[in-house]
């Protein structure tokens, strides 16, 4: 699943290419990409519409526009925004949409999983559709020590399953979770909220790395990931820990080992990274 640094460079690479433009023309043509709103509605709606800039908020893109409306695209697990010139677009089973620019080049949208969302929202409306959903972007100057020490205090889950819940950070996954885990040489299944002061001052400036690590490269392309104009990222050729089991710890030398938290697929290195006596696995 794209992350904050994967969808971070999708908004990079699309901001100069859409600032500006109108969306002449719009196709939506699978109906789980906007339900339950009908996609042809949606698509009306978005035509004519002019583009006064592309955010991000966590792992959401935020196309806003000049009428203060503003559509919002989750990638979910398997979503691309590839921007193309007119008629460079090649047939793709998994296209959901394409928006025709006003200086006649394309913007599609492919998933092979259909999990994406596209909703258009009215003037007014973001603040509120994100305030119960996502906590603090990890990237922003109000994230500090502070901060972290307020979303995780008497959480009793371990710090792995914490970092993943959206409304204790925004834009975090299971890649960057673990490599801020391993630079912090924290556990991932430390209770969170046990974290003593020392530690979540270095877990807050070890998430920053990590994330801005994955920025530099423009993410991690494992499977279906990849910038507007096609291309893959790079940051999966310099993971520390992730998807590494077996594989020699950078700073140790020690094996990498798999468990799970919370049903997912953890990654770390039980040397770099310990539990104490009576917290053994």
């Amino acid at each position: 699943m794209p992350e904050l640094p994967e969808v971070e460079t999708v908004r990079r690479r699309l901001e100069p290419v859409l600032v500006g433009r109108r969306f002449d023309h719009v196709e939506i043509d699978d109906a789980r990409l906007t339900r339950p709103e009908d996609p042809v509605e949606v698509a009306a709606e978005l035509t004519g519409e002019r583009v006064a800039a592309v955010e991000r908020r966590g792992k959401y893109l935020i196309v806003r526009f000049e009428s203060e409306r503003v559509l919002l695209i989750h990638l979910r697990m398997t979503g691309n925004v590839l921007h193309a010139q007119r008629g460079e677009l090649k047939p793709d089973p998994h296209r959901r949409a394409v928006v025709r620019l006003d200086d006649a080049s394309d913007v599609a949208y492919r998933d092979v999983r259909r999990f994406g969302t596209w909703l258009l929202l009215e003037p007014g409306e973001l603040d509120a559709y994100f305030a119960t959903r996502l906590g603090a972007e990890p990237l922003g100057r109000a994230f500090t020590t502070k901060v972290l020490t307020a979303r995780l205090a008497k959480r009793k889950a371990p710090v792995k399953a914490a970092l993943l819940d959206q409304r204790t950070l925004a834009g975090l996954g299971n890649i960057y979770v673990d490599e801020a885990l391993w630079r912090a040489r924290i556990h991932p299944l430390r209770p969170a909220g046990e974290l003593d002061a020392d530690e979540l001052r270095t877990l807050r400036g070890a998430i920053a790395k990590a994330l801005e690590a994955g920025i530099a490269r423009q993410g991690a392309t494992l499977r279906d990931y990849r910038q507007p104009d096609g291309s893959r990222g790079r940051m999966q050729h310099e993971f520390k820990v992730y998807g590494r089991g077996g594989q020699p710890c950078d700073r140790c030398g020690t094996p990498i080992e798999k468990i799970r938290v919370g049903g997912r697929g953890t990654w770390y290195c039980p040397n770099c990274q310990r539990l104490e006596p009576d917290r053994q696995v």
